[in-house]
C-alpha cells in the first residue's frame, strides 16, 4: 500500500516489543535496530507536547550518522502527563505502585511523538489520548506490578495488559497510541513522506 517507500530500507530505531508488534501491523517490511541507554531528559522548558517530539528526535540523532541514503528511520517516545507531570518509565516497584496510585480514578493525558528520518528529510508530529482509570484497589496495583513488572513503561503500565483489561474505564483516542505508537496517524504521515 506504501509504494512510496519502496525506496528506502525502513528501520524501526526502538527495543520495544510493543512498537514492533503495532508496526508490523502496517504491513511494511522493516528491521529492528534498538540503541542501548539513549538518554530520555528534557530541558525543563518545553512544553508537555514538545517533550516527546525532542526525546524522538534525540533518539534520532543517535543513528542519523550511521543511516544510508536508502534508510528511512522511525523513532518515538511516550509519555503520560498527570496533574502537570510527567510520568515517564518507572525506576522500580514502590516507583511503579506510587504511579498506579497516582492514575487511580483520574483522567491522564498519553503523548507519543514520531520522528521519521532520513540523511535529506526529518518529519515529525505527536497524538494524544485521554485515559481514564477506575478506581485501582491497591490489591490490583501489587498484583500487576508484580506479575507484569512494567518497569519499561511509560506510567508505569501497559493498556493492553490485564491492568488496562480490569481498570480502564474509558479511552478518547488512538488505543495504539496509549501502546505506544500512534500507527492510524503514522499510515497518514508515511503515506505523505
Amino acid at each position: 500500500m506504501l509504494d512510496n517507500l519502496n525506496k528506502y530500507r525502513i528501520i524501526l530505531g526502538s527495543a520495544s516489543p510493543r512498537r514492533k508488534e503495532l508496526l508490523a501491523g502496517l504491513g511494511l517490511s522493516f528491521d529492528v535496530k534498538p540503541m542501548p541507554d539513549l538518554d530520555e531528559s528534557y530541558p525543563s522548558t518545553l512544553g508537555v507536547n514538545e517533550i516527546p517530539l525532542y526525546i524522538a528526535c534525540q533518539k534520532a540523532e543517535a543513528y542519523v550518522k550511521t543511516l544510508a541514503d536508502n534508510e528511512l528511520l522511525i523513532t518515538a517516545d511516550t509519555i503520560v502527563w498527570l496533574m502537570g507531570k510527567v510520568l515517564g518509565k518507572p525506576s522500580g516497584r514502590e516507583e511503579a505502585i506510587r504511579m498506579l496510585q497516582m492514575l487511580s480514578a483520574k483522567t491522564h493525558e498519553v503523548i507519543t511523538g514520531v520522528c521519521m528520518t532520513t540523511k535529506e528529510k526529518r518529519q515529525v508530529f505527536s497524538v494524544s489520548s485521554m485515559v481514564r482509570f477506575h478506581h485501582l484497589s491497591q490489591e490490583d496495583i501489587l498484583y500487576y506490578v508484580d506479575t507484569y513488572k512494567p518497569y519499561d513503561k511509560a506510567g508505569a503500565y501497559g493498556i493492553q495488559e490485564w491492568i488496562g483489561y480490569i481498570g480502564v474505564e474509558a479511552i478518547e483516542g488512538s488505543f495504539f497510541n496509549v501502546m505506544g505508537l500512534p500507527v492510524q496517524r503514522l499510515y497518514q504521515e508515511l503515506k505523505k513522506f
